[in-house]
């Protein structure tokens, strides 16, 4: 039996861009939980012009860096939520 394999290379683009539009929704979702108005739209503003600024990256090592560098920044909004609610 002969099994086609493709290059994990081929789906590389197809993988990232699915984990970058996750994050993506994971920020969003997170920052409607923000309770005060104008600092709920500032942070949607700042997300919305980091990911259209970044929208041209094509070096995949970079891309993995702010994929990166996003979720941590999301697990730091996420815990920012959690104490303010406590």
């Amino acid at each position: 039996i002969t099994t086609s394999r493709r290059p994990a290379a081929l789906f590389s683009p197809f993988v990232r861009r699915q984990q970058v539009l996750l994050l993506y929704r994971r920020i969003l979702q997170t920052i409607r939980q923000v309770p005060n108005d104008s600092d709920r739209k500032y942070l949607k503003d700042w997300a919305r012009e980091e990911f259209k600024r970044n929208k041209s990256a094509t070096e995949e090592d970079t891309i993995r860096m702010m994929i990166t560098q996003g979720n941590m920044q999301l697990k730091e909004l996420e815990k920012t939520l959690a104490l303010a609610k406590s």
